[in-house]
């Protein structure tokens, strides 16, 4: 009995002192600085406009901050100043990408050829000013599209697809290339893509580009196929987005950094340069 009694004695001090292990700690934070956050994808034919937010710190609530006492100024190829309005709504930037929000749109749609120059200038009474440049590069054709099937029957008979392109012989390009089920010459196409894929021509310059897929359309599909033809910069500011997504609350990633493509601030300006081909699985 003795031995029992000490036994219990020696287990509620233990338990009793366990709260003496667990101590509150507060951790300051350095001040945060937002920075101005820039979306812009300028596309020939289309009315420009691009989105300005405010970043916020990692632990507080993530929601958009936009800015009313924000001016955007547009620099054309041939020096012209366009300004772009404050008037927060959303749009269809392209047939593929859906509606997107901006905070600032123009009035024209935008004329823009291979080599044209354009300048980005955003500033707000606060002080913060971003800029940034960005040349519209040469679309690239596809050569051609195609699919295969599998040789199962019924609801397991899928077809892959296959895009054909030749990368021009320069150095440091990259491709963005979507798979939407659709006919955009019909208006109707799916804003969610089956693919969406992002590459570099480091070991592949100058040569033939065979992109495919898995098995995962069927008979009837109608498949449109977008390439885009985008810089190194562009490139590596979705694949940074891209980490960052995938860091975000994994306790086993690296934190990742959005590279940007623009100065003073958070963000990228590019031209949209696109081909499209449509096939019909048949």
């Amino acid at each position: 009995m003795m031995r029992r009694g000490l036994v219990g004695l020696f287990s509620f001090l233990a338990l009793a002192g366990c709260g003496k292990l667990q101590n509150d700690i507060n951790v300051p934070l350095p001040a945060y600085s937002a920075d101005l956050v820039v979306e812009c994808y300028l596309e020939p034919g289309k009315v420009p406009s691009l989105a300005v937010t405010t970043s916020v710190p990692y632990l507080s609530t993530v929601l958009p901050q936009v800015p009313a006492d924000v001016t955007v100024t547009l620099t054309m190829p041939n020096g012209t100043l366009v300004p772009l309005a404050f008037d927060p709504n959303y749009r269809a930037l392209t047939d593929t990408t859906g509606e997107k929000f901006h905070s600032h749109i123009g009035r024209d749609p935008l004329v823009a050829r291979p080599g044209d120059v354009f300048g980005l200038d955003v500033r707000d009474t606060k002080g913060r000013h971003v800029t940034g440049t960005t040349t519209m590069l040469a679309p690239v054709p596809i050569d051609s599209v195609e699919y295969k099937f599998n040789d199962k029957t019924g609801a397991e008979r899928k077809a892959y697809f296959l895009t054909n392109f030749r990368d021009p012989p320069t150095l440091g390009d990259a491709y963005r290339l979507q798979l939407h089920k659709g006919n955009p010459a019909r208006g109707v196409l799916l804003k969610r893509p089956e693919v969406d894929n992002a590459f570099e021509d480091r070991l592949l310059n100058g040569k033939p580009f065979v992109v495919g897929t898995s098995y995962r359309f069927f008979q009837g599909d109608t498949v449109t196929a977008t390439l885009y033809h985008t810089d190194e910069a562009f490139y590596r500011f979705r694949q940074s987005v891209r980490d960052a997504r995938n860091a975000n609350g994994n306790p086993f990633a690296q934190p990742s950094a959005i590279y940007s493509t623009v100065q003073g601030g958070i963000g990228v300006f590019s031209v949209l340069s696109a081909t499209r081909a449509t096939k019909v699985v048949r």
